[in-house]
């Protein structure tokens, strides 16, 4: 399958803008994609958000953004401790944290997709692309006991040195998760094996995206 190299040319890739609800999304739904960029991109600028990081998830999260950018030549860990699952009916404040995100000036954003059905999730999707409009975004997937993975419509390929590389990193980073049942490598390697063989990925393995927009220079 043919492949387009949407981020090269004469507008390289400077910054990322990478935005999770929680502690675990940014490194659930693109971590390997982020992992990836860091390294064959050495001078970018990754700014990494997360809204519901209090407690002990704080740390967490920390820890584990240091570790995933660790090869990114500038970045900006930003944590805010909103209530997990109440997003919605924080609104105002919730968009005044987006609205303070317009300085980052990004070249790609990553963010929750907007058919998730978790509560969050959504509303971080639809103030990304309140925030965002002449941007492009990427809308990544995380896989939940709600069934709503979708019908993504853009494929990173990544290596499976990297894809297990993501998914040690992830649960290393978070062990207030793992008596989770879903929290487990063969769920993240798993969806990421289906992605690669939907876009014969050499590897198998792929993180996929919903790009709703996407202009390419002929």
């Amino acid at each position: 399958m043919r492949s387009l190299a949407l981020l090269g040319g004469e507008t390289p890739l400077r910054r990322v803008l990478a935005i999770g609800c929680h502690a675990d999304d940014v490194e659930i739904g693109c971590g390997a994609t982020l992992l990836a960029l860091t390294r064959e991109r050495p001078g970018l600028d990754v700014t990494w958000v997360v809204l519901a990081a209090a407690g002990d998830r704080e740390a967490e999260a920390r820890a584990s953004a240091e570790s995933f950018l660790a090869g990114a030549a500038h970045t900006e860990i930003v944590l805010h401790g909103f209530r997990d699952g109440f997003m919605p009916y924080r609104g105002e404040a919730v968009k005044e944290a987006f609205e303070e995100l317009k300085r980052v000036e990004p070249d790609l954003v990553l963010t929750h997709t907007r058919a998730d059905l978790h509560q969050d999730h959504r509303l971080a999707c639809e103030l990304t692309w309140n925030t965002f409009r002449d941007h492009l975004v990427l809308e990544y997937e995380i896989p939940k006991v709600d069934g709503d993975l979708g019908t993504p419509n853009l494929f990173v390929p990544v290596s499976a040195e990297l894809a297990r590389e993501k998914v040690e990193r992830l649960l290393s980073s978070f062990a207030t998760q793992r008596d989770k049942h879903w929290f487990d490598a063969e769920v993240f390697l798993g969806l990421m094996r289906i992605r690669g063989m939907e876009c014969r990925s050499p590897s198998g393995y792929a993180e996929a995206f919903v790009a709703r927009k996407v202009p390419v220079s002929l």
